[in-house]
């Protein structure tokens, strides 16, 4: 079943990569007005979730901030699709490295420096890797969760691989950096998931009580790679730049669970200063402390 679902919406997938952008937008909206207001999908998700963040808000702005959200979900998801077909050139007139961002990166090269990169679901995270891979001299590796869908699994790889990323899945991810020591590589952790409960370092995270994931911390630690923090600004709708900043390099003598709240509360001002751009549809706070 999985299958033929793949394969019968797959030409539809290739249809909406090779629309100009214009068009696009305007299928988005329509997208918008249908999953919003017809399915309502995770409407009572994002409004909770958007209603603790921000508590000092009141109902009317959480709705307005809940619409906006929706609206730029729906650019996103058909903006993924794009980087099936999108020319190298026009990828990076629409997703540009910053150029002090550039320096940085072009910095750590001439160091022969392998890093670590900590990023959020925040602006369209998928360009940002094209970008990367694109512009910089670093081997671009991924962590990411495999689908369970295999088709679409697949689809995501060859997506996110066009351009010549290159990813490890999750349980992978220590024993592949290793493995990949030889080269200069740039390992990027997407560091807002829901990590179990019990092994994650608790603070507060957008006036919650939130467990976050150390992997990015333990693993710096261990291989002994400076840890960027990269920011994906969002500057009109279907235009992006990235920022990156130098977060911390080694030796690592900070207490445990230092280095994550710093790039945790990275995230969170990006996140304050454009909050239609989170992933606020995730289950964020799903785990308690226990």
């Amino acid at each position: 079943m999985s299958a033929l679902i793949y394969y019968l919406t797959l030409p539809f997938i290739y249809l909406l990569s090779v629309l100009p952008f214009r068009l696009l937008y305007v299928i988005s909206d329509g997208l918008y007005l249908f999953l919003y207001y017809v399915v309502g999908y995770r409407k009572a998700v994002v409004r909770t979730n958007l209603t603790n963040s921000f508590p000092q808000k009141t109902p009317a702005e959480i709705l307005v901030l809940e619409k906006k959200f929706f609206r730029y979900f729906c650019d996103l998801v058909l903006e993924t699709f794009k980087t099936l077909s999108i020319s190298p050139e026009k990828m990076l007139k629409h997703c540009s490295l910053d150029p002090a961002a550039a320096l940085l990166f072009n910095g750590l090269a001439e160091e022969n420096k392998s890093i670590i990169i900590v990023m959020g679901h925040n602006g369209n995270w998928e360009w940002a890797g094209n970008t990367f891979s694109l512009c910089c001299k670093h081997q671009l590796y991924v962590i990411y969760h495999p689908l369970a869908n295999k088709y679409f699994n697949g689809l995501i790889c060859r997506m996110r691989e066009r351009f010549g990323t290159r990813l490890i899945p999750m349980k992978e991810t220590f024993r592949d950096i290793v493995k990949n020591r030889s080269q200069l590589t740039a390992t990027a952790f997407i560091a807002d998931q829901s990590p179990n409960p019990t092994t994650a370092h608790w603070m507060n995270f957008l006036q919650q009580d939130t467990p976050v994931f150390m992997g990015t911390e333990k693993i710096a630690k261990k291989v002994k790679y400076p840890i960027v923090f990269v920011s994906v600004k969002r500057l009109t709708r279907g235009y992006y730049t990235l920022t990156a900043e130098l977060l911390q390099s080694p030796p690592y003598a900070d207490a445990e669970g230092n280095i994550t709240e710093l790039h945790t509360k990275k995230l969170e001002a990006d996140i304050r200063s454009q909050p239609e751009t989170w992933l606020w549809a995730h289950k964020r706070w799903k785990h308690k402390r226990i």
